[in-house]
This record gives C-alpha cells, sequence and structure tokens, in this order.
C-alpha cells in the first residue's frame, strides 16, 4: 500500500492512464478486425474505407505510447498489402 503523499497520486494516475490506454488498445483492435472482415467479404471499396480509418489510429495508438512504434508499421503495413493484393 502507499504510504506517501506522492506514491498515493502515482496509483491514482496510474489506474487513470490504464483506462486510457485500454480503449486505445480496444479501439485499434476493432479497427482492425474491421479491415479483416471487409478483406475477408471481398468488398474493396469497404476493406480501402476500414484501412484508411484503421492505419492513422494505428499509428496515433504508437505514438501515444501504447503500442510499439514498429509494431503498428508492421500492423499497417501488412493490412496495406492485404487490401491492395485484393485488386488481382
Amino acid at each position: 500500500m502507499a504510504n506517501t503523499k506522492s506514491a498515493k497520486k502515482a496509483t491514482r494516475q496510474t489506474v487513470r492512464r490504464t483506462q486510457v490506454n485500454k480503449a486505445r488498445v480496444s479501439s485499434a483492435r476493432t479497427a482492425v478486425r474491421k479491415v479483416e472482415e471487409a478483406i475477408a467479404s471481398g468488398d474493396k471499396s469497404a476493406a480501402d474505407a476500414a484501412f484508411k480509418s484503421a492505419a492513422p489510429l494505428l499509428v496515433r495508438t504508437s505514438q501515444k505510447g501504447v503500442m510499439h512504434k514498429k509494431t503498428a508499421s508492421r500492423k499497417v503495413s501488412r493490412l496495406n498489402a492485404r487490401v491492395k493484393a485484393m485488386a488481382n
């Protein structure tokens, strides 16, 4: 248990930050899932639209420190490749 005033404040901040970070991770996962569902359905226009909304969200998540920069970059790259492959 936190004894000092600063330690108590730190625990409050941690709880608040954890909630925000969980929300960010959840929204990023949802965006990725929407792209994958659009790819699975074969709808190229829906996949393009979903990817255009998911890519900035993943980058923003990494900028906030919730996800590693290279993880976000890898996810964006792989999703983009899968969306582009739909044209064939």
